[in-house]
This record gives C-alpha cells, sequence and structure tokens, in this order.
C-alpha cells in the first residue's frame, strides 16, 4: 500500500506554490516619464539697424523711446543715455541736446523748448526719417518716396532751394520738414511739434 503524504503537509506545499515569493514580487507598473515641455526659442534680435545700415527710430510721435513733450529732466532716461546741453546758457526758453558720441550738433540734435522736447534733426546720411527719407536723396526720389505729397516752399537763404514737408496723420499735431539746396539733393530734415519743425534758423 503506497504511503501518503500528511493532508497537512500537502496544504502547505500548495500554500507556498500559490504565493509568490518576495523575490518574485513584480512592482506596480509605473507611470510613463512625461517629456519635458518644449521650449520655444528666444525670438530673433531685431538688427538696430535695417540692411541699409540706417537708423529708423525717428516717428511722427518722436524718436524710438523719446517722445515729443518729455520733459527736459526725464529725456535722458527715456533716450537711455547721456545727453549734452547745447546752448542752455544762451537762451534756457530753447536749446539742443545731443547725445555723447555727436560730434557737432548738426549731425544729429533734440530740440528742447519751453522745457520739453519738440524736435530731432540732422544733416547726416545715416538717419532715416519717417517714410524713409533721408540726407543725400534727390527731390524727385523724395517725393516718390512719399506718393507726392510732400508741399513744397521757396528756401528762405538757399537761392533755389525749397523744404519740402509733411503733416502727421492722426498724431499730435507734428511735422516733417526736407531742406534740399539748389541742386535737388536733401541736404538736412527735422522733425517736430509745431511751430518748432518749422524754426529755420535753430530756436527761430
Amino acid at each position: 500500500m503506497r504511503s501518503m503524504l500528511p493532508l497537512a503537509l500537502i496544504a502547505a506545499l500548495a500554500a507556498c506554490t500559490d504565493d509568490p515569493t518576495p523575490g518574485d514580487a513584480t512592482t506596480a507598473p509605473q507611470a510613463p516619464t512625461k517629456s519635458p515641455a518644449p521650449v520655444a526659442p528666444a525670438p530673433a534680435a531685431v538688427p538696430a539697424n535695417p540692411a541699409d545700415g540706417s537708423d529708423r527710430q525717428a516717428s511722427f510721435a518722436g524718436y524710438g523711446d523719446l517722445r515729443f513733450g518729455t520733459v527736459a529732466a526725464d529725456m535722458a532716461q527715456a533716450w537711455g543715455g547721456e545727453l549734452k546741453e547745447v546752448g542752455k546758457e544762451a537762451n534756457p526758453a530753447c536749446y539742443f541736446m545731443t547725445p555723447a558720441w555727436v560730434k557737432t550738433p548738426a549731425e544729429f540734435n533734440f530740440m528742447v523748448s519751453e522745457g520739453r522736447f519738440a524736435r530731432v534733426g540732422t544733416e547726416s546720411e545715416r538717419y532715416a526719417a519717417p517714410g524713409g527719407g533721408k540726407v543725400g536723396m534727390d527731390v524727385a526720389e523724395l517725393q516718390r518716396l512719399y506718393n507726392d505729397a510732400l508741399q513744397s516752399s521757396p528756401h528762405k537763404y538757399v537761392e533755389g532751394g525749397q523744404y519740402l514737408s509733411i503733416d502727421a496723420s492722426g498724431v499730435a499735431p507734428t511735422r516733417l520738414v526736407f531742406e534740399a539746396n539748389a541742386e535737388g539733393i536733401v541736404s538736412e530734415w527735422r522733425l517736430g511739434l509745431l511751430p518748432e519743425a518749422d524754426f529755420v534758423e535753430g530756436c527761430a
């Protein structure tokens, strides 16, 4: 007669088979790791000057962050750099401010009238007026650029020269004025509030 395993031993063996040992235990499935959110590339820096090299910060509202009407004491902060006063001792009511790197005021200047920024002007080819007009252009090219909207009047001191001007549209009363010599070449431009934009002798 075959020997039989005790019933208690059989039950114990069955229990060992059904319950996994600690070494066989499976870990709970982990949530998939999230990929880091894509980082948008930084916008490309806008060059200070366009391909033609001209400075195009001038607008009928001012020059860059420096707006017409800004009080003189706040102009350097709005400009973002040092500004030198020119002619203030002789005429505190109307004088000019220029960046530190400007050699002569005619090169590039800001007019202060009655304590506020009133006009920007230049005789340099480096700066473009609103709309793209620049020193060195001829009158025909300038008129094409402004769709023949520039108003012409005789120059006060240059025989055969002329002033060509256009008023702002929808902006505070500002005017852009080009001066052209007898050969029809733009020699300077100025932009600002009225009546300062029309001054032909500095502050007069």
